[in-house]
């Protein structure tokens, strides 16, 4: 198994090649994304134009499929076959395709179908197909072809967990850093051979036997840098930083996982399905993503590299608590991280309270 196969499959993804998933015995799924590609490669790759489409289990069930037997469980992928509406050529396949697959779309498509699921024979290829997806940062749809597909870009399902496995993270280099919240603080960067996201911490104080206070702070350039006022990220960074700075020592874990982990561009799709007036939870799900994608073995990993065993969390997200332990990390104290509300996020907050068990 080649755990460098992944990351050729998340480039190719991302540059609208085709993927051959592999697993056990000779099965394989053959896919093109639908996101990133143009209409003389869906042409290349289906030359006779009968493609079937392969879609999360939530976008399925946003598309009144799960009344079909094939498209029951919203928990499983699901493969619908060629509609009617894809006829017209690649070009209008591919418009009508974007719509089928893209939530944000429905309301100016609201005429799409109808849509015949057909049996999945390989439910966990189509998973980890998903799954790539998301690490891509694509929407989790596709085209499925034939195996005689040339010059797919060939990935065993079972090398996707070694992928994700954050054992292979490694400390790759570290530096004095003053910041406004402690001029002696050290930043240390972190990365694994295979995935191209470099999460970093941000060392403040000076570490002794006692507990650190420790900030998982997950990547959020809309609020972190430019100051949106759809979140809390900003403030709760520049809290942090200053809670951690007053305390004996502390540390900010950065991890790259923009979105709660579905990347920069769903991120900013699921806020056009929230003007619509979904919620995050539902926008998310719409998108065909996990309510929270991020994995916190990351952050645990990052903690133990840097000789820590047990921390004081600052968080209202009792998923990170439960994270950080089940890597081996002992929470020994939860420490509430309350921002105030504005006009913008209020509704924000109030799911993340509501419907992600957030103790705000």
């Amino acid at each position: 198994m080649d755990p460098r196969a992944p990351a050729r499959a998340i480039d190719a993804l991302r540059r609208g090649w085709a993927i051959r998933i592999t697993g056990p015995k000779g099965a394989a799924l053959t896919l093109l994304p639908v996101e990133g590609i143009g209409a003389d490669d869906l042409a290349a790759f289906d030359p006779a134009g009968t493609a079937p489409l392969l879609l999360s289990g939530a976008r399925a069930a946003t598309l009144k499929l799960v009344n079909q037997r094939d498209a029951a469980d919203p928990e499983k992928a699901v493969l619908i076959a060629h509609p009617p509406a894809l006829e017209p050529g690649a070009a209008g396949t591919l418009a009508a395709a974007m719509a089928t697959a893209d939530p944000v779309l429905d309301l100016m498509t609201p005429l799409k179908g109808p849509f015949r699921a057909l049996p999945l024979a390989q439910p966990d290829l189509a998973a980890a197909a998903l799954r790539l997806a998301r690490l891509a940062g694509l929407l989790p749809a596709f085209f499925v072809g034939s195996d005689d597909v040339a010059d797919a870009v060939i990935v065993p399902a079972d090398a996707l967990a070694a992928y994700e496995d954050s054992a292979r993270l490694t400390i790759a280099a570290r530096a004095r850093l003053p910041v406004e919240a402690d001029s002696r603080a050290e930043i240390v960067a972190f990365r694994s051979p295979e995935d191209a996201r470099e999460h970093v911490a941000l060392i403040l104080g000076t570490p002794d036997s006692s507990p650190p206070v420790v900030r998982l702070h997950s990547e959020c350039l809309t609020g972190d840098v430019l100051g949106s006022l759809k979140c809390d990220c900003g403030p709760q960074l520049h809290a942090a930083l200053h809670e951690i700075g007053d305390a004996p020592w502390g540390v900010l874990l950065y991890l790259r996982q923009e979105g709660r982990g579905i990347g920069l561009i769903n991120k900013l799709r699921a806020y056009e399905l929230q003007d619509q007036g979904f919620d995050t939870v539902d926008a998310n799900l719409r998108l065909g993503f996990a309510i929270d994608a991020r994995d916190f073995s990351v952050a645990a990993r990052m903690l133990s590299l840097l000789g820590i065993g047990s921390v004081r969390l600052l968080t209202n997200n009792p998923a990170k608590v439960e994270g950080l332990a089940a890597e081996g990390i002992a929470v020994v104290e939860r420490l509430p991280h309350a921002i105030a509300a504005n006009p913008h996020n209020e509704r924000y907050l109030a799911t993340k309270r509501d419907r992600t068990g957030h103790q705000l």
